[in-house]
């Protein structure tokens, strides 16, 4: 048995879709249908149904769905959008690259995921609205922040980017918001063959405009006239043939990752050093990656890759510890700094092997265990 174990494995999920795909593929090239078309319709249809909404607009990545929507909810200069410090920069990056200012809050320490009390600890007289991040593929509260949100009078986003087929008490994320956006990229849970993204929502004209501010401010039904200093965000059809070829099968693919992290959560369970995250009893957590906190990240981290097994960090540095937002950063959030030195991400795709799963546990378990004896006291 091969003893590497891959962090992903894009290639086993293309194969299982591309007989199906590779005819399509082979017709759009030779009409030259790139750009639009019936295949971006198809696949935006068919996201807006699965999410529970009535609207999405296919885009070019998920940094741009963020900010194509805090613009077309007039978010700019002297607003200020709250975001949770645990997160990929694309999430602060959107609020800056919208012309507002992203308001840092922590996170809870079981789930990394914003909370009720950080986001009213964040709110300030500029406060506009608030980014809830689904992160590592568990859905925030929403139920809670929607209800805070409402009642201070500010919109709520879902950043679902990891979280694609995810739901909070059975309802999906991207139906909880005043609208939801998703990156493509390859690594997601549903991923294309290159960037992609998408916009969902129940509000037809925030739908309408978004779709005007990705294709240069034109008005709905015209070529020429533009209303709108907008830019150039596309789904192209190529990707939009991919990704409704993988929708079909990512139910299928999200139950084979629950089944990884019930194995891995059994088989990590009560490990001195280790500490699994929080998953909440309301939660369908779709595991786009399966993270633990370890006291010695570093060292764990090293010995796994020496015996073959590929890890990741997410993320290394809180949002606002980054050089980029240094000048947003007004105080010390503990939560999101603690666990940024210790968060380790084990591999996690949907063709992992019973087999591949336990060489993990079973390579961690002894690098603990040894660790752990080796320091008991002589008796």
């Amino acid at each position: 048995m091969d003893p590497t174990v891959p962090f992903t494995d894009l290639g086993a999920m293309a194969d299982e879709i591309w007989p199906g795909i590779s005819e399509p593929f082979r017709r759009a090239i030779s009409s030259a249908e790139f750009i639009g078309g019936p295949a971006v319709e198809l696949f935006e249809d068919d996201w807006a149904r699965f999410c529970g909404v009535s609207h999405a607009i296919g885009v070019a990545n998920g940094t741009d769905a963020l900010q194509l929507t805090l613009r077309a909810l007039g978010v700019g200069p002297g607003d200020e959008v709250v975001v949770p410090a645990s997160t990929f920069v694309a999430t602060a990056e959107a609020v800056v690259l919208a012309g507002a200012t992203p308001r840092f809050a922590d996170v809870d320490p079981q789930t990394m995921l914003i909370t009720p009390d950080s986001l009213l600890a964040a709110i300030t007289p500029r406060t506009q609205g608030a980014i809830a991040v689904h992160l590592y593929g568990q859905p925030a509260d929403m139920e809670e922040l929607s209800s805070t949100a409402s009642e201070r009078g500010l919109f709520l986003l879902e950043d679902a980017a990891q979280a694609h087929g995810a739901s909070w008490r059975g309802q999906l994320v991207g139906s909880f918001g005043d609208a939801a956006c998703f990156s493509f990229y390859p690594s997601k849970n549903l991923g294309a063959f290159g960037d992609g993204g998408a916009v969902v929502t129940r509000d037809a004209n925030l739908a309408r405009r978004i779709r005007s501010l990705a294709d240069h401010g034109r008005m709905t039904g015209s070529h020429h006239g533009h209303s709108l200093v907008g830019t150039t965000s596309r789904l192209d059809s190529l990707q939009a043939r991919v990704l409704h070829a993988k929708l079909g099968r990512l139910p299928v693919w999200t139950e084979a990752r629950r089944a990884a992290a019930a194995r891995y959560r059994e088989g990590l369970a009560d490990l001195p050093g280790l500490e699994l995250m929080g998953e909440h009893v309301l939660a369908h957590h779709v595991y786009h990656l399966f993270v633990v906190r370890l006291s010695e990240r570093d060292r764990v981290r090293a010995e796994l890759g020496k015996a073959g097994v590929q890890t990741g960090v997410h993320y290394a540095l809180p949002c606002h510890k980054e050089m980029a937002f240094a000048q947003y950063a007004l105080e010390e959030l503990p939560n999101s700094e603690a666990a940024a030195t210790e968060v380790l991400s084990l591999p996690m795709f949907p063709h992992i092997s019973r087999a591949q799963v336990d060489r993990v546990i079973d390579l961690t378990r002894s690098l603990l265990t040894e660790k752990a004896v080796a320091g008991a006291p002589a008796h």
